[in-house]
């Protein structure tokens, strides 16, 4: 497997790692939502196509995990910020179902945080999984005294310090514009 940065022609390729790594979630959504919803593509779809044209993308990190020539995950940061301090989001990750529990998405976490710091990068936020993201570093945002700026994320909502971190880095995390038109 090859970690490397996404190319112009991945995007299909990425399109169809978050419908296969994020499509059932919401297959399996509560009966009320209409069936024609069903058939959509996952929100974290258009989402990075929205972030790809919004001025917090970042082509450097944006990189997909190849594998035989074929893109089999995708993750990327994006210019957020806390207060007046430029920090990162990370997000959407994503990895082909049938390659999941493989290291895949371990793999491509840890070429993204080396990206990151590399660069120079104070900070990271996720809204994530408590479980998962805590072997990588983070921790709940609230410990340093950072919030996520929708109250409903507060519980899930967590940062990984980088080289470059700065203590003066507290306050409310903003997103780039397109995670707020999901």
């Amino acid at each position: 497997m090859l970690i490397r940065r996404e190319r112009a022609d991945d995007a299909a390729a990425i399109a169809a790692v978050h419908r296969s790594a994020f499509g059932s979630q919401y297959a399996n959504a509560d009966s009320d939502r209409e069936t024609a919803q069903l058939a959509d593509d996952p929100p974290e779809v258009d989402l990075v196509t929205r972030l790809r044209s919004d001025s917090g993308w970042i082509p450097t990190l944006s990189m997909v995990a190849v594998e035989h020539d074929t893109v089999i995950g995708h993750v990327c940061l994006t210019r957020a910020g806390v207060g007046p301090f430029p920090v990162l989001a990370l997000g959407p990750i994503g990895v082909l179902a049938e390659h999941q529990g493989n290291g895949v998405g371990a793999a491509m976490m840890h070429a993204a945080l080396g990206a990151a710091d590399a660069l120079d990068e104070p900070l990271i936020g996720l809204l994530g999984h408590l479980d998962y993201y805590p072997q990588f570093g983070f921790l709940p945002a609230a410990r340093l005294g950072i919030t996520p700026d929708e109250p409903a994320w507060v519980s899930h909502f967590q940062v990984r310090r980088l080289s470059a971190y700065d203590s003066q880095i507290t306050g409310e995390f903003r997103y780039a514009e397109p995670f707020y038109e999901l």
